[in-house]
């Protein structure tokens, strides 16, 4: 039997009918040994996360896709992705060779998510002998690529030529197991990006700060909703929160001195504090309006988001 996945939905405003259930994903990046890596993947798989997804670059990460089929071999059911790879640092014909075979040897489990490259991306394209270029010129690469992606992975030979690629009758096999093909979510901040995302993706990761308004979120749902179009209902929209309960990523209170308290106090979109009941409380106001069903929380604040997820998962 062909192991289908919905290609996502989700609303800015509120979304007439009924709403997407919830999921929940745990950003991971590394560990010491392959079985702390096994280890950690059966530990988000046991307190009932969807998915488990990691970041890319060449400095302190694992290497995304192996170690994601590490984590795929290590669970049952457990989805896996990238959160997200950086478009520039592979060819797309590869990039769908390699995502294709993670999806058979996952059974069926591999979620892609890709995007133009963090400002920070700059010097690991130095490494790589690459120029950084321009927002633009990285988005419109990042389309490209999509475009033969998205061709290659639903089982089409692809011809192209663009500014960036050259593709001359590509084809991949063996074919995902997820038809027509895995999900591909697009993260992105600002207008150009989140205008492709809304045109291309089926899952949008929203980039937002910690100290995110309901206006900032508004601002991007509605690029999102304009770009969109009548498919606007079929993106399942996704954040990375930035405060559980009482606790932040180190890098938010190390670097930018933030803590819980107060991002809850200033209203913060990427932030649930309180109970379990006020925390499940936050995430059902914003989804009913907003849209938002699909929420990760980094490693270390995931055993303090599992009450919630145990409650909201499904609903």
């Amino acid at each position: 039997m062909e192991n289908v996945h919905p290609l996502s939905t989700a609303g800015a405003a509120r979304r007439p009918g009924a709403p997407r259930p919830f999921r929940f994903g745990v950003v991971a990046a590394s560990a010491r040994s392959g079985e702390e890596w096994a280890s950690k993947a059966r530990q988000v798989e046991s307190l009932g996360y969807t998915t488990l997804v990691i970041p890319d670059g060449l400095n302190y990460t694992l290497s995304p896709l192996p170690a994601l089929a590490a984590a795929a071999a290590a669970t049952r059911a457990l989805r896996v992705g990238t959160y997200v790879l950086v478009n520039d640092f592979r060819h797309p014909v590869l990039l769908a060779k390699e995502a294709a075979t993670l999806d058979v040897l996952s059974g069926g489990r591999f979620e892609l998510g890709i995007g133009a490259g963090r400002p920070d991306a700059a010097a690991e394209n130095r490494m790589l002998g690459r120029a950084f270029d321009s927002g633009a010129v990285r988005v419109a690469r990042l389309a490209e690529s999509l475009g033969i992606l998205k061709g290659l992975l639903a089982g089409q030979t692809v011809t192209a030529s663009g500014s960036s690629y050259s593709v001359n009758e590509a084809r991949i096999s063996p074919l995902p197991v997820q038809q027509p093909r895995p999900p591909i979510l697009v993260a992105g901040s600002g207008r150009q990006l989140l205008g492709l995302a809304a045109r291309e993706a089926d899952i949008v990761a929203l980039g937002l700060p910690p100290d995110a308004s309901e206006a900032t979120l508004v601002e991007k749902i509605n690029v999102l909703r304009e770009a969109a179009g009548e498919r606007f209902e079929q993106i399942e929209l996704n954040v990375n929160l930035m405060a559980v309960g009482q606790q932040v990523p180190r890098y938010v209170s190390a670097q930018l001195g933030l803590t819980a308290e107060a991002l809850g106090r200033q209203g913060s979109v990427v932030a649930v504090t309180g109970s379990t009941e006020q925390m499940c409380d936050q995430l059902l106001a914003r989804r009913e309006t907003f849209g938002i069903s699909y929420l990760m929380v980094s490693e270390e604040m995931m055993e303090a988001l599992a009450p919630v997820v145990e409650r909201l998962t499904g609903r």
